[in-house]
């Protein structure tokens, strides 16, 4: 049950994340009168037609900014992999190589019996 339950709040917080921006379109089209009437931007501008769109376009910028300094947050705590670029010098000791002789005995097969072996029968 609480694996379940955790599992539906996992994925409610991704789709929210997912669909922010229709959530304030949404939010927008409910409240269009009022956001209108006390939030425009540009009320005393009648002739712009606005409507509340302003007020819109700069909540849509607000989130659009927010995920843009989440992902680069998210990109900074990434791992990255560091590459050496500046070449190492690598440096060959000279030393004294000996060479080992082991010699081994000529192998031969092991000399057996002629006769197959059979188990005792009962």
């Amino acid at each position: 049950m609480k694996n379940r339950l955790l599992c539906i709040l996992l994925l409610l917080g991704l789709v929210c994340a997912q669909f922010s921006q229709y959530f304030i379109v949404a939010g927008f089209d409910l409240n269009r009168k009022y956001i209108a009437e006390k939030l425009c931007v540009n009320k005393s501008r009648p002739w712009m037609h606005c409507n509340g769109r302003c007020y819109l376009m700069k909540k849509l910028k607000q989130a659009a900014d927010k995920e843009r300094a989440a992902e680069r947050e998210n990109q900074k705590n990434a791992f990255q992999v560091a590459i050496f670029t500046q070449p190492e010098p690598f440096v060959f000791d000279a030393q004294i190589s000996r060479t080992f002789v082991v010699k081994e005995p000529s192998f031969t097969l092991p000399q057996g019996h002629t006769s197959i072996f059979q188990p005792p029968k009962v």
